[in-house]
């Protein structure tokens, strides 16, 4: 072997390492910035607010505190619309033996049945606790105005109510999460959405 081949190996070994580096740094530099946008930095708590924000919250907070001493968990609700109170709801999981019986997913459903509606326009939710990743996509399905929580989810996490896994999971591609998803008869499902969308007599929402 020449020297001039061994020199242009040399070359080529340092250039591909240096290239695996950059590599490297790229793709950790991706999951960092994935993490961080997964994960928003904490809303600033308001040392400023109304009378009536305070008297809901408080509110939202008494609910959350009896609940607790009725062997329930510590989470409160509270939805109002016009400065009139329309629906409240307490964590019932235990109790009612179902996962998604949180606070604010009580409230709505009392709030809807009352109001005879799927979307509360116009409405503030107090909530006890920021919400979790499933009460919040169902305020916002519920199209809610305003959302002000006490406690943060930091604060919930800290008493073993951790929700980050979730946040966590999203953020996964499929084959990486804890629960197996599986897609297929994609085709025949499709048939489904084709009669929706001709239907002429359906409701949005």
């Amino acid at each position: 072997m020449s020297e001039k081949t061994v020199e242009i190996i040399i070359i080529c070994g340092v250039t591909l390492f240096w290239i695996l580096i950059v590599a490297t740094l790229i793709w950790v530099g991706y999951r960092i910035a994935k993490a961080f946008k997964s994960h928003p930095k904490p809303l600033a708590e308001s040392k400023v607010f109304s009378a009536d924000d305070a008297r809901f919250m408080r509110m939202a907070i008494d609910i959350a505190n009896r609940n607790v001493d009725s062997g329930g968990g510590p989470f409160g609700a509270v939805i109002v619309r016009g400065g009139e109170v329309i629906a409240t709801g307490a964590n019932r999981v235990v109790a009612m033996y179902d996962p998604t019986a949180h606070a604010e997913v009580s409230a709505i459903r009392e709030a809807c049945q009352k109001l005879g509606t799927f979307k509360l326009d116009g409405c503030t939710v107090y909530s006890s606790c920021e919400p979790c990743p499933m009460c919040l996509s169902a305020l916002y399905w519920a199209g809610v105005e305003r959302i002000c929580y006490g406690n943060t989810k930091a604060d919930a996490k800290r008493i073993k109510f951790d929700d980050s896994f979730i946040y966590d999971q999203l953020a996964l591609d499929y084959n990486r999460r804890s629960i197996r998803c599986e897609h297929f008869l994609r085709d025949e499902a499709l048939g489904t959405f084709r009669k929706w969308e001709t239907k002429e007599d359906k409701v949005a929402y």
